[in-house]
C-alpha cells in the first residue's frame, strides 16, 4: 500500500475516537521525518510505502503521532525514536548569546524551548556531541544530556561563505 498524505495526527483524536481502537506504529528515528519517500513496517510487519505529495506538518516533516493509514484494522501511527541531546540552561543572557555564538560558529542546529515546554524552563536543546560536552563543561555552562522526542527533527545546516 502506497500512502500519499497524512489522515491526521492521534494528539487530535478525542478519548472516544481512541477508545477501542487498534493502533499499530511506524518506529522512526528523528533523521526519517524528513523523507516524502520511503518504504517503512508497522511493528506487526505491515508493509507500507511513502510518497507523501503535500507537506504533512507546516514545516513538512512527519511529526511524532502522525496517521499514516486508517482502515477496517484500525490506525497507523508514527512513533519517534528518542535524539540523544543536550539540554542547555544557561544562566544568563550574556552566557546564552556566548553559548549561543559559540556553538553557531559550529553550524550545529539547534531548537529553543520557553519554561512553559516539557522542559519547564528557558533551554537550548542541540544533538549530542562530545565537543560541545566538552566546551559547556569547560566554560562551565549548565546542560543536561538526555534522550527526547523532539517536536522537529535536526536537519544538516546548509552554509556558505
Amino acid at each position: 500500500m502506497i500512502v500519499e498524505q497524512i489522515a491526521g495526527n492521534l494528539a487530535e483524536l478525542t478519548d472516544e475516537e481512541r477508545a477501542g481502537v487498534h493502533v499499530e506504529r511506524v518506529v522512526l528515528p528523528s533523521a526519517a521525518l524528513v523523507k516524502r519517500i520511503q518504504r517503512v513496517t508497522t511493528d506487526h510487519g505491515r508493509e507500507l510505502g511513502l510518497r507523501l505529495r503535500a507537506a504533512p506538518g507546516p514545516d513538512g516533516d512527519l511529526k511524532d503521532g502522525d496517521i499514516l493509514l486508517r482502515d477496517d484494522a484500525g490506525l497507523v501511527a508514527v512513533a519517534v525514536l528518542p535524539t540523544d541531546v543536550l539540554v542547555i540552561a544557561p544562566e544568563s543572557v550574556l552566557q546564552m548569546g556566548v553559548t549561543a555564538h559559540a556553538l553557531g560558529n559550529r553550524h550545529l542546529q539547534a531548537q529553543f524551548f520557553g519554561a512553559d515546554s516539557g522542559y519547564a524552563a528557558d533551554v537550548m536543546v542541540v544533538q549530542y556531541d562530545h565537543t560541545v560536552q566538552g566546551w559547556l563543561e569547560q566554560h562551565g555552562v549548565p546542560f543536561d544530556r538526555q534522550e527526547r522526542v523532539l517536536p522537529v527533527p535536526f536537519r544538516h545546516a546548509e552554509h556558505t561563505h
